[in-house]
């Protein structure tokens, strides 16, 4: 499912004006980004928890020339944890 038939089928849903659905998702969004990118995690109750996780540096190797050694430096990245009702309806 896109963004925009998200916002289609929530206007038809509700009767709201598919302009204002999209700036409330949208906005949604932009603040969800917002927290992780200043290091606080969110949790929306019974969907699930975007955290944010420091991935150490490690050592990679290039599968075309095994003997090249690449360093790749540590950085931060978005995990989710989905919360128990969602387990339970996608698990059917």
């Amino acid at each position: 499912m896109t963004k925009r038939e998200m916002v289609v089928k929530i206007a038809e849903d509700t009767g709201l004006i598919q302009q204002d659905v999209y700036a409330v998702i949208q906005k949604s969004l932009d603040m969800i980004v917002d927290s992780l990118a200043n290091g606080k995690n969110v949790e929306l109750r019974n969907f699930g928890v975007f955290q944010i996780k420091e991935r150490k540096q490690r050592v990679g190797r290039n599968p075309n020339r095994p003997e090249q050694v690449v360093e790749i430096p540590s950085c931060r990245i978005v995990k989710f944890k989905p919360g128990k009702i969602m387990k339970e309806r996608v698990s059917g």
